[in-house]
């Protein structure tokens, strides 16, 4: 009886087990990227370093301390990419592979991992969805690669290396982890509107969140419901904050720089600067520019898109966009004092309000509380700071130049904000809090002053 007992309290919940997943994937990539075989002649780095990298690698971040296209020979390239494969497309939509391969049963503690790594709430077709989100996402990334492959031809002199940078270039795009294996992201590619705009794209498709991508694929298959095909309420929530924040963000980068950074640069130059530094800052991280070229206004607004994210279910991190958008829906609804919160001809339920107000408060007192550790023990500008955090919150790998130059200490701060950012603020609260109870009373209610 006692074994028994004890048995059940030392029992995992699901986000304890996908942590655990995750740990287990970060210690293994951390061996994998420090093999001689992935590495070049002559490299040697610390254990800090190969664990910063692997974080980042898993977490599909990109922020690294040392550089990529110096540090991994062409088989560690590989390595990487497949890491970055578990990272983007989550452990278990690859575990749901490998059970299907290998023809074992998957029962109701796996579809539970399943629905905990991607925020489903429903066990219906757990499987099959894992499925054609990997399918889906290899077609994207294998079309990528090809597109980029080809076209790299121009700019690489054997086809090998350039459908190497192709491949892997289109990986990191899909993925959004921001590495690369030019040793200066798209910087050479800064006026090559082809390259961009495939890049874009790959960037898009993974930050979108894969029910809006495997929606898309509905409609064009046609598999509609009483003859007319409807998008949820959560594909076009996710679709519209995601497009109208790309906008916004352009918006606000170019005028805020039109008479620093884009004074001497025409009109297409300047559109294309601004709009992918804007979707890049989503969670990207690769970049056609120096970002510490920009004004601090510029930066700020960057560091904020940084913190918003990506999409729910998506290869991205932060607060992610569905949360930033019902809140300020929930404020506006506030403010015009009304009682429900309404769009799109429906109501958002009250629980989904209050989780997006706890996600915002508890992301910025982490990172708040993160820039005022990093500042106290590190020699860099406070505006580098917080867009290093934001970036690592955000999972989006963009940097002012800071983080070779981080201490210990500040590299493990950084590496906690990476984790959390791409295992999600819920999860991260679910593994902290102790086991939900139900009260057995009530004390009487009370009214406190607020504002």
């Amino acid at each position: 009886m006692r074994k028994h007992q004890k048995a059940q309290s030392i029992k995992l919940s699901s986000v304890q087990m996908i942590v655990i997943f995750y740990f287990a994937t970060v210690f293994l990539s951390t061996i994998l990227i420090s093999l001689p075989i992935a590495l070049k002649p002559g490299v040697e780095w610390s254990v800090i370093d190969a664990l910063f990298t692997a974080i980042s690698a898993v977490s599909v971040t990109g922020l690294t301390v040392v550089s990529t296209a110096e540090t991994f020979s062409t088989p560690g390239v590989f390595i990487l990419a497949f890491i970055l494969q578990f990272g983007g497309l989550g452990i278990m939509t690859l575990g749901t592979f490998i059970w299907v391969v290998f023809k074992r049963k998957i029962g109701f503690r796996e579809r539970q991992l399943i629905m905990t790594d991607h925020n489903r709430d429903t066990f219906s077709g757990l499987v099959a969805l894992m499925l054609q989100i990997l399918k889906l996402f290899l077609i994207i990334e294998a079309i990528g690669t090809i597109l980029l492959g080809v076209y790299f031809l121009n700019y690489f002199p054997t086809w090998q290396e350039a459908f190497l940078q192709g491949f892997f270039g289109s990986v990191s795009a899909a993925t959004n982890a921001g590495f690369d294996i030019t040793g200066e992201s798209l910087v050479p590619f800064a006026n090559d509107y082809f390259v961009q705009t495939v890049n874009l794209f790959l960037l898009i498709f993974g930050a979108i969140g894969f029910p809006v991508l495997l929606e898309l694929k509905d409609m064009f298959y046609h598999k509609k419901e009483n003859g007319k095909f409807r998008f949820s309420l959560f594909a076009k929530i996710t679709t519209v904050s995601f497009f109208a924040l790309a906008i916004l963000g352009t918006l606000l980068i170019y005028y805020f720089d039109k008479d620093h950074f884009f004074v001497d640069k025409t009109w297409h130059e300047s559109l294309f600067y601004a709009l992918f530094q804007s979707v890049t800052t989503r969670n990207g991280g690769l970049a056609t520019m120096d970002v510490s070229e920009f004004t601090e206004s510029t930066q700020m607004v960057q560091s904020a898109l940084m913190f918003i994210g990506a999409s729910p279910s998506s290869v991205g991190g932060g607060i992610r966009t569905t949360t930033f958008a019902i809140a300020i829906l929930g404020i506006l609804s506030f403010a015009r004092g009304k009682q429900s919160v309404k769009i799109f001809r429906r109501e958002i339920d009250p629980e989904d309000i209050t989780k997006s107000f706890v996600v915002i408060s508890v992301a910025i007192m982490i990172c708040f509380s993160a820039i005022i550790l990093l500042a106290s023990i590190e020699p860099f500008p406070l505006m580098a700071i917080i867009y290093e955090v934001t970036s690592a919150f955000g999972t989006t790998g963009l940097s002012m130049g800071i983080t070779p130059e981080l201490s210990t200490p500040g590299k493990i701060i950084i590496m906690f904000l990476m984790f959390v950012g791409r295992i999600g603020i819920f999860s991260f609260l679910f593994l902290i809090r102790g086991k939900t109870t139900s009260e057995p009373y009530h004390y009487p209610r009370e009214k406190v002053i607020i504002g």
